[in-house]
């Protein structure tokens, strides 16, 4: 039996490392990158703390040693369920049983001035125009004389204060009383200014109050200027619009505030529910299908009594439900019912900077914060890695970055010339 795989990321590769001995299935892996990578890390080749290799690895050679399943470099256009296919972009699939693990893409909430001109991060090449982006903007800076255009330039605005918004924050804060003191010495005292904002109450607002007051407090002491109860409803002409009438002028707006699902053609509309997500039940079959399965950010499952509302789109679920469903797949060629699945939540942390960070623990229930906290986070983050070489360079580059407070990966490095973003 033929199980295609929609999605290479937590979930779908799970699911197919998972299935790796069974020898009553082939598997298809379809991702539109060559090469699977670790969402949560991204922010640090954003900032140059480390290159893409470190927290990417190619789909071939992850299955290279797994004879039941091959890959197809290919983007989904359409599923035709009655004919048991799928439409690629270079091609068709069948299959026995599909499996959406698509996960989610940014939510600009349909403000389209924000889409065209704000930096995304939620894909690798997302991480690489930011980088370019910035660098870019420091290096035009150097040479105005304008302190208004200077300080344009070297603004930075977050929208979105969860775990990607505050890491990204506390990053560019320590870079700036760091690294931008030392090498573009001619900019200090110019108006470098971060700004993180989010439409809640609070940062981490599915954390501990613990976790949000420390948080809060660690981001203001690194000059991180934070703005609750606000939400940008545009940007436009260098210029940051907030729902209070705030203007912030800045170039650079980072979006971290929102993911919503893919809807895919073919699939009938009762199959979607909040947020494009397709409704399953506690086996993560789709809605009104009869092999089609979805698993991580993608799906929306409310039959797990401790999750009424579906589970929260963290790599954790995608992980334990790709596993999961590779369970309940040999149940079916074996004959056995099927397990319902159920979310064990392992806890929730957010690095701040150099040797802060928080972590909730569900059970026992604990908060951490400061030291014990960042060697924590650093240390699940590593063994989340999908291959020892990944962990061993990623390992390299955080014990170079420790013992110097900086790091070596600041180049430009634009593969193909494209009209300037800044023009």
């Amino acid at each position: 039996m033929h199980i295609v795989i929609i999605g290479g990321g937590f979930a779908g590769v799970n699911l197919a490392l998972a299935l790796r001995k069974n020898k009553k299935y082939t598997i298809t892996v379809v991702d539109k990158n060559n090469y699977n990578f670790f969402p949560p890390l991204i922010y640090q080749v954003a900032t140059g703390f480390l290159e893409p290799s470190s927290i990417s690895y190619p789909f071939r050679k992850l299955f290279a040693k797994q004879p039941n399943t091959d890959f197809r470099l290919g983007i989904l256009e359409k599923v035709v369920p009655e004919a048991n296919k799928v439409i690629l972009s270079n091609g068709e699939l069948t299959y026995d049983y599909l499996v959406f693990a698509t996960g989610a893409r940014t939510n600009f909430f349909g403000m389209e001035n924000v889409q065209e001109n704000a930096i995304a991060m939620k894909t690798l090449d997302d991480a690489i125009d930011m980088r370019n982006t910035l660098l870019s903007r420091m290096e035009q800076a150097t040479l105005l004389d304008d302190p208004e255009e200077v300080r344009k330039l070297l603004t930075i605005v977050i929208a979105g204060g969860g775990p990607t918004g505050v890491e990204l924050s506390g990053m560019f804060a320590e870079m700036r009383n760091g690294i931008l003191r030392k090498e573009y010495p001619e900019l200090v005292g110019k108006g470098s200014e971060i700004y993180l904002i989010d439409g809640s109450e609070a940062l981490l607002s599915p954390m501990s109050l613990q976790s949000q007051k420390h948080t809060y407090e660690d981001l203001s002491k690194l000059g991180v200027k934070i703005m609750l109860n606000s939400r940008v409803k545009d940007f436009k002409d260098d210029t940051i619009y907030l729902g209070s009438g705030e203007t912030i002028a800045a170039k650079t707006l980072i979006w971290a505030a929102g993911v919503t699902a893919k809807v895919f053609e073919g699939l009938p509309a009762e199959a979607y529910g909040r947020g494009g997500r397709m409704v399953t039940d506690a086996y993560n079959k789709v809605t009104r299908t009869a092999n089609i399965f979805a698993i991580g950010d993608t799906s929306i499952q409310i039959t797990d009594e401790a999750f009424p509302f579906g589970h929260p789109q963290v790599a954790q679920v995608a992980i334990q439900q790709g596993r999961h469903l590779a369970k309940n797949f040999t149940n079916i060629v074996e004959n056995r019912p099927l397990e319902a699945f159920k979310y064990k939540d392992k806890g929730s942390m957010a690095i701040i900077g150099r040797m802060k960070a928080v972590v909730d623990l569900p059970k026992p229930k604990a908060h951490f914060s400061g030291t014990i906290a960042w060697f924590a986070w650093l240390f699940i983050h590593l063994i989340s890695l999908i291959t020892h070489r990944n962990r061993v360079r990623t390992l390299y580059n955080w014990m170079i970055a420790y013992f110097t407070k900086d790091q070596s990966l600041r180049m430009i490095i634009k593969p193909t010339l494209k009209p300037d973003r800044d023009k």
